[in-house]
């Protein structure tokens, strides 16, 4: 069993947890800022949270959906779409011994494309911005898959 020192000394593995940390920093503030839309815009998904702005059929018309709020909450939907698979392949990875240069570059890629997709996202920038930001993170992830099922795993 690996101690957790000696995993400590693991730059790809301490690299891995860096780029994870403002990754999920990344993620962490779409959530705020879904909540900070549905606020400012008074656009809230249960009828609870309209209960602040009013009661009874007062409080209903803040019970609707938002353009804005929609918008950063695809954002986020898509984050928990890719970011997930890049946690469990990215740790997996880290573990398998690859070079540091060649996973820093695989970790850099990916959080900079998921940061520019969001930036892409929220501004919005035209197509295909956020397309590409897209594929450039999926396809890093892909690239740490087929490595690691390539040059770790028994099939």
């Amino acid at each position: 069993m690996v101690e957790l020192t000696e995993l400590m000394k693991n730059e790809v593995f301490m690299a891995f947890a860096s780029y994870t940390t403002i990754i999920l920093s990344k993620m962490m503030f779409m959530s705020t800022a879904t909540a900070f839309f549905r606020l400012t815009r008074k656009a809230f998904a249960n009828p609870e949270d309209c209960a602040n702005f009013g009661k009874g059929e007062n409080a209903k018309k803040y019970l609707r959906t938002d353009d804005k709020v929609e918008r950063v909450r695809r954002a986020h939907l898509n984050d928990l779409e890719n970011i997930v698979p890049f946690l469990g392949i990215g740790l997996l990875y880290s573990l398998s011994g690859p070079d540091l240069s060649t996973a820093i570059l695989h970790f850099r890629l990916f959080v900079g494309a998921r940061i520019y997709h969001t930036v892409a996202y929220l501004i919005p920038l035209p197509q295909p911005n956020r397309a590409l930001a897209f594929f450039l993170g999926y396809g890093v992830t892909f690239s740490m898959a087929y490595r690691l099922l390539k040059s770790r795993l028994y099939l």
